[in-house]
């Protein structure tokens, strides 16, 4: 629960407020922009109070995702419907959802839920939660669970009962707690999944650090790839767990793909008018990994 004596200074008055608890995991700002400030990789707060239903609404979505509940409001204000309207449909992305739920054992990261005529997939996992599981089950179930690397798997295993999905994983990521996926990629050799999904491994941030395509436009990025809150493309020298060197070739692979969307797991999404503006921002940043 957050604590209403451990609000930050930076709140505006009102009865929605974040406290000192917030990780800066970006989640309460992606559901509810301009409701929550901040940059994408500061602590949050409330920039201003919620000024309609609509906007309540929102604000209540993100605080029933943050991971380590630091938000919270003065008075009692019901967030039942607010729990039952995720995923949450990402606009202009058609069949593209943002789970919220974030985990703190994956540090808030992101996830996503992909509906598709061949069987929906998620993409990481959000924390485990029932509101969640009736909705996502209402929306047709997942029949694979693809996890980028071994940070965002969270509550995978709850999921994986629950849903009755297949969990997909790069075998240089699977730990004690991933020993029971049902598929391994190995190598780095891209794995097709479905004629609309493209598994390509990326090592870098973590060994096993995998990216998904689905429909040569939407990039699922996990880690390894991100935009910051001016849609800039970067990745995390500072986070990279595995080897920098090899996420900058990584980079440079996925000059060989066709995609308009980045969808990470940290960090803002990412979207390009066209397949080729968006070849032409990775392959800047690329350059710049390469020389830095």
């Amino acid at each position: 629960m957050a604590r209403l004596a451990d609000r930050v200074p930076e709140d505006a008055p009102g009865d929605l407020f974040v406290d000192s608890s917030c990780i800066a995991c970006d989640t309460c700002r992606r559901l509810a922009p301009g409701i929550y400030g901040g940059g994408a990789w500061d602590p949050a707060h409330v920039a201003r109070q919620p000024g309609s239903p609509a906007e309540w609404h929102r604000a209540l979505m993100a605080l029933v995702s943050c991971p380590v509940a630091a938000i919270g409001t003065a008075r009692k204000v019901s967030a039942s419907e607010a729990a039952r309207a995720l995923p949450d449909p990402v606009p202009g992305a058609e069949g593209v959802h943002q789970c919220g739920y974030a985990s703190e054992e994956s540090f808030g990261a992101a996830s996503w839920l992909v509906r598709r005529p061949g069987g929906n997939v998620l993409v990481d996992s959000p924390r485990f939660a029932g509101p969640l599981l009736e909705r996502i089950l209402a929306m047709g179930g997942a029949r694979v669970m693809f996890l980028t690397h071994r940070d965002d798997v969270a509550d995978h295993a709850r999921w994986a009962e629950a849903l009755g999905c297949e969990r997909v994983l790069h075998g240089r990521d699977v730990t004690r707690g991933t020993g029971g996926v049902e598929r391994r990629l190995e190598g780095d050799a891209p794995v097709r999944l479905d004629d609309d999904l493209l598994a390509v491994p990326v090592p870098g941030h973590t060994a096993g650090s995998a990216v998904l395509l689905w429909r040569d436009r939407y990039l699922f990025s996990g880690d390894h790839l991100w935009a910051d809150e001016e849609g800039r493309l970067g990745a995390g020298r500072d986070v990279c767990w595995h080897s920098w060197a090899e996420q900058g070739r990584s980079m440079e692979r996925l000059l060989d793909l066709r995609f308009e969307w980045v969808l990470p797991g940290h960090g803002r999404p990412a979207r390009r008018p066209s397949a080729e503006a968006m070849r032409a921002d990775v392959a800047r940043l690329a350059a710049a990994m390469r020389a830095g």
